[in-house]
Parts: C-alpha cells; sequence; structure tokens
C-alpha cells in the first residue's frame, strides 16, 4: 500500500473518520467490505492539505504541468480546488449533465489546448473522472493527467496510466468487490449499506 517514506494516506483516512468496514453498496453496483468515504476526510482542512501536497508533489516529481484542475462533481471538486492550491493553478469543477455525462459550468472556461490535470478523491472504475475529462475536453481543455488521493482499481491495471492519459495516485489499495449474484455467504450476513 504506502512505504515509510511515503504519506499514510490510509492512517489519514482511519483518523478522520473515513475508513468504514461492513457490507457496502458502491456507486459502481458492485458489493465491498470496505469503503473509504472521501466527503468525512476532506471537511478537515488538515487532512485535505496534507493530501493535496503530497499530491502536487508527485504531480511536479512526473514533471507534470497545467494551468488548472478539474474535478468531478462532487468527490472531486475539494481534492481539485486543494491540489490547484499547492500548484499555484485555478480550479473548476465538472457536474453531471442530465444525460448520463458531465459539464464544464458556463462560469468557467477554458482556452483552447489549455493544459489540465483532471482530479479525483477515489478512483474504483475511473467513470466518473473520464466523464470530467471529456467535458473538459469538450470545452476546449487538453488533459495533461490524471491525479487520484487513492486508486482502488483492480491490480492489474496499468498504475501509471487511465485511458491513455498519465495517471498519478498518491496510494493505491485494493479492496476485494463483487458482482451482485457473486456476494459470498460471510458478506452477505452483514447488514447492506447503500452509498
Amino acid at each position: 500500500m504506502t512505504n515509510s517514506a511515503e504519506l499514510d494516506v490510509l492512517a489519514l483516512y482511519r483518523e478522520a473518520g473515513a475508513f468504514h468496514e461492513g457490507h457496502f453498496l458502491l456507486a459502481s453496483g458492485r458489493h465491498s467490505p470496505k469503503f473509504l468515504q472521501s466527503t468525512t476526510l476532506t471537511q478537515y482542512p488538515q487532512y485535505t492539505a496534507q493530501l493535496a501536497q503530497g499530491l502536487a508533489a508527485r504531480l511536479r516529481g512526473r514533471s507534470i504541468e497545467a494551468n488548472l484542475t478539474v474535478g468531478p462533481a462532487m468527490g472531486g471538486v475539494v481534492p481539485a480546488y486543494e491540489v490547484a492550491r499547492a500548484l499555484g493553478v485555478r480550479s473548476i469543477f465538472a457536474e453531471k449533465d442530465g444525460q448520463g455525462g458531465m459539464k464544464i459550468r458556463e462560469a468557467f472556461s477554458l482556452d483552447a489546448g489549455e493544459p489540465f490535470i483532471a482530479i479525483e478523491d477515489v478512483l474504483t472504475t475511473g467513470g466518473s473522472v473520464m466523464k470530467a475529462v471529456q467535458a473538459a475536453e469538450a470545452a476546449g481543455g487538453k488533459c495533461a493527467a490524471i491525479a487520484c488521493i487513492i486508486d482502488r482499481r483492480s491490480p492489474e491495471s496499468d498504475p501509471q496510466e487511465l485511458n491513455g492519459y498519465p495517471l498519478v495516485a498518491l496510494t493505491r489499495v485494493h479492496f476485494d468487490t463483487y458482482a451482485p449474484d457473486e456476494v459470498p455467504e460471510w458478506l452477505a450476513a452483514i447488514p447492506l449499506q447503500e452509498i
């Protein structure tokens, strides 16, 4: 998960009360015995700032530069803002468009080809952040990279890339998830919580 030289991301989630164990129905429709609730963590500026500064340092370490950050509403808004603060750039967000995609709010603008970094809290499938990338690129921007606090995709996924874009994560964890018809008996015995 992390080595001693890295920021202990999961310890911060635990300290903030944002690391949960039980039986959870994830937004993807899959079931999991563990859940990371970033909105619980991001209510504490001291934790959010540490994570954002760590992510900004990783981006600089990979020589990734951009004029702004873009976060998918809602989970990516606060992390995108704090990473932007750490990088000294501006921050915008993408919101649901009512048609299954996302759009950039009219109050925001991107210059043609303006480089941005898409920021997500926890990357599970990448669906939300990719919708934010598509919205920002449709508005004229160019995605320089995708960054997240936690990459919890499958161990087989490439830790350096998401859908052809460079990926930077503070940490990578794997929690088993199950399709609704594959939930093991021990997990099914725990009351289900929809999140």
